[in-house]
């Protein structure tokens, strides 16, 4: 996708695996930055590092990347809207979504397997 080099596509995001290590580089070093300057926001990380918003997003959607609490950057949770700092669903809607998978399928009953009382009187053989 962004060299334009072939290459066998398995999974994950389009790159192949130049590209990919490359980015990985990236991020690793948009982490430091961010993690170096808390308050910074998508803008400057994105004019720093010659990476697109798009893509910061996608780190914090992934949960790749955090910022802190006190930052100005903060996406909406998916489900009802609340600011967020990373992930894709806030706390509250993380919780709801995991009580309904549970309540979805519940765990199965162990059923122990009662003793025949015949059981006993029945006759054995002896190879």
């Amino acid at each position: 996708k962004e060299c334009g080099r072939l290459f066998n596509y398995l999974a994950g995001p389009p790159l192949c695996p130049g590209c990919a290590k490359k980015l990985d580089d990236v991020f690793e070093q948009v982490k430091e930055y961010v993690y170096d300057h808390p308050r910074v926001d998508m803008q400057e990380v994105s004019a720093e590092f010659d990476v697109t918003i798009a893509q910061i997003r996608q780190w914090i959607r992934e949960e790749r990347l955090a910022f802190a609490e006190d930052s100005m950057i903060g996406l909406e949770c998916e489900r009802c809207g609340t600011i967020i700092r990373t992930g894709r669903f806030c706390k509250g809607c993380k919780d709801k979504i995991a009580r309904g998978l549970t309540e979805l399928y519940p765990e199965e009953k162990v059923v122990e397997k009662q003793a025949d009382p015949h059981d006993s009187a029945r006759m054995r053989f002896l190879k």
